[in-house]
């Protein structure tokens, strides 16, 4: 059974792929509309220095450990077993028991090209996958009151398609907020998984294994796009370790 632990002032789950993927059979037949969130680094930063986010991380159904210092962080505050839940490779295995549970997906997110891709890529790796539809929106500014009719049409036409698990690409925090937003609206099970639809449809390619294993990742990514993560990396990642190390030392002082 999960538990939700703290790290910094976000909640982390203490799951696994096939108990994420036995609640989602749960969760769609009892038509509960909930959203997931695979947390990294910069996703519990993004909540520390936000407290609207940080409550919409609060609401999410599960959110996982997506990072591997977020695995290690649990381990440390005694979580011996625990191993990373990683967003792409979730998508994969949601859609695998969507596919057996005939539980149809929609995808939602990334480019026309890369959804294309995408698609093609799923429909071979998973013939008995339903694919509902799939919408890549514009630029979407969630704070912008004239944005609100549009968000409100891209929902209504996903409640209509049929799906029973969405996955949401819009990036953090962009897409946990969507989420928070869409939840009221919609009867299904949505899943935020970053940049799983570039990494799955091809266009973007992933760090090997061995780096992910010994949180490199990062590295791999900043390397591909150092003007788009420098700010995520640089400056996100040594706060994480300084504010960590000192819930940890204040945690092992009050014992």
């Amino acid at each position: 059974m999960s538990q939700r632990i703290p790290i910094l002032n976000v909640g982390i789950d203490t799951t696994s792929y096939t108990e994420i993927c036995d609640r989602l059979t749960t969760l769609v037949q009892d038509h509960k509309s909930c959203y997931i969130v695979a947390a990294n680094v910069h996703v519990v930063m993004s909540a520390y220095w936000d407290e609207t986010y940080c409550q919409v991380l609060a609401n999410a159904e599960i959110v996982t450990p997506d990072g591997m210092p977020l695995v290690w962080g649990l381990r440390s505050l005694g979580i011996g077993n625990q191993q990373r839940v990683y967003g792409p490779d979730l998508m994969l295995a949601l859609c695998d028991r969507a596919a057996r549970e005939n539980l149809p997906i929609y995808l939602f997110g990334a480019t026309a090209v890369t959804l294309d891709k995408l698609e093609q890529n799923l429909r071979s790796r998973f013939p008995d996958l339903a694919i509902a539809g799939k919408h890549a929106p514009p630029y979407l500014d969630l704070h912008n009151p004239a944005f609100e009719s549009q968000l409100d049409e891209d929902i209504e036409f996903i409640a209509q398609s049929g799906a029973k698990v969405l996955f949401v690409a819009l990036g953090c925090p962009k897409q946990e907020l969507w989420m928070s937003y869409a939840q009221p609206k919609l009867s299904m099970v949505m899943v935020g998984v970053g940049a799983a639809f570039d990494f799955h449809s091809g266009q973007v390619s992933q760090a090997p294994r061995w780096m992910m294993a010994i949180g490199l990742e990062w590295l791999y990514r900043f390397v591909q796009e150092p003007k788009r993560l420098w700010q995520r990396y640089l400056i996100n990642n040594p706060c994480f370790l300084f504010l960590f190390a000192k819930q940890h030392l204040q945690r092992l002082l009050s014992k």
